[in-house]
């Protein structure tokens, strides 16, 4: 088994190199976000339309099998206030799988709203709102223990075609595990937002296995 790991700069990414930029999304570089320099991901509008595209794809990457790996920070309130996380098996800024996380539910009081920390998505086949309305609670899960929903927190998503594991911070069991809804393969990874606030993105790295 062959293992090749990624870096990517993301301070490059900010200054217009290594990346194709969704048009409804701004970039900025910020060399201290509550104690690590960071990449901000922001859409440019906060409603949500299905329309919209919130992709950065990374140039010259072609990935199958592997982990994906990075830390992330989000806010804890308002609701609705910010979706973040990883695009993979990806096209284009719109044919794409998704698994990305919802900071403002991971400590949520409502027990509803705490089920939907972190979703996996297939777009443009499957939204987030197909999925929750045909299959309920299969895709999109808690996060247990729940992280701080202001802090950063460490994602590791594992492909090991069809699964897809996502673990949060240490634990070691996944906080979601469900197999992807399309076959593509040998395509795109970027960095993943929704409408609101956006999010910041620290430390990523791609570990290719064949």
């Amino acid at each position: 088994m062959m293992q090749n790991a990624i870096t990517p700069d993301l301070k490059a990414i900010a200054e217009g190199k290594g990346a194709k930029v969704s048009a409804c999304i701004h970039l900025e570089w910020i060399d201290d976000v509550k104690g690590k320099p960071a990449l901000k991901v922001q859409p440019m509008k906060p409603e949500f339309s299905v329309e919209d595209r919130w992709v950065v794809l990374l140039n010259d990457i072609e990935f199958t099998n592997g982990i994906i790996e990075l830390d992330a920070l989000g806010q804890s309130d308002p609701p609705q206030s910010n979706f973040l996380g990883i695009a993979f098996n990806a096209v284009d800024d719109w044919t794409h799988d998704a698994v990305y996380f919802r900071p403002f539910n991971f400590r949520a009081d409502d027990m509803e709203r705490k089920a939907h920390a972190v979703q996996y998505v297939s777009h443009p086949e499957y939204h987030w709102f197909d999925l929750r309305k045909d299959k309920p609670g299969q895709y999109e899960q808690p996060i247990v223990p729940a992280p701080d929903g202001d802090s950063w927190f460490h994602a590791k998503i594992v492909i090991e075609r069809p699964k897809v594991s996502v673990y949060v911070n240490s634990a070691k069991e996944p906080s979601l595990m469900v197999e992807a809804l399309c076959d593509r393969k040998d395509r795109g990874v970027g960095l993943w937002v929704g409408p609101g606030q956006g999010g910041y993105f620290a430390n990523l790295k791609i570990t290719l296995v064949k």
